[in-house]
């Protein structure tokens, strides 16, 4: 039995997606919380407890994110911890090619499973972003919920290729000052920072 079903969760992620085309998405989802669920209850993957919580904040955020990033191929999810926000982003854009860096061994183990069990492609690296080989770019870069923002940039701004994206769900305070901001729905710091690289 589902903790919520594919169509509380599409009442809940209303203000986050215009809903075209994403029937598919919903019975996902709620194989994702399940899992989260169950897994939280033994190890530490995210904060929020409450299922419609974790809808609005992982998952809503997360859509919402996924719909603003414009054309491209390649997704890298920096620091992914339970796969936010680059799980949602595969589930709404399957055509794209995600990888969720991931470097704590539990985390990362979750992570497998839910690409396993939800039959994705998503490659998941299970070690920092730091140790992947040189050469490795993305067409966008996501973040969210990062400790040191500074050094979290300067991580990944190295892994975008020329004309790629940055995408971070923070707060308005913790954004760089000269970012082109979005807020969050449902959110009163909340914001999406997109900044595109020469």
């Amino acid at each position: 039995m589902p903790t919520l079903s594919s169509d509380q969760i599409a009442t809940l992620l209303t203000p986050y997606l215009d809903n075209e085309g994403t029937e598919a998405l919903y019975p996902q989802l709620s194989t994702y919380l399940d899992l989260l669920l169950k897994w939280n209850a033994r190890t530490n993957l995210t904060a929020i407890r409450d299922p419609e919580e974790i809808v609005r904040r992982h998952f809503g955020e997360s859509l919402f994110a996924a719909r603003h990033l414009g054309t491209c191929d390649t997704l890298l999810d920096f620091g992914s911890g339970a796969g936010f926000p680059g799980l949602p982003i595969q589930l709404l854009r399957p055509e794209l090619t995600v990888t969720l860096a991931e470097s704590q061994n539990k985390k990362a183990t979750f992570l497998r499973e839910v690409v396993r069990t939800l039959g994705l492609k998503t490659e998941v690296w299970a070690a920092r972003v730091e140790d992947m080989a040189p050469e490795r770019r993305f067409e966008v870069v996501a973040m969210r919920a990062v400790d040191n923002m500074e050094a979290a940039l300067a991580a990944a701004k190295a892994r975008i290729t020329p004309g790629g994206r940055l995408a971070v769900l923070t707060t308005a305070q913790q954004a760089p000052k000269s970012a082109e901001l979005i807020p969050i729905p449902n959110s009163d710091s909340g914001v999406l920072f997109l900044q595109t690289f020469p």
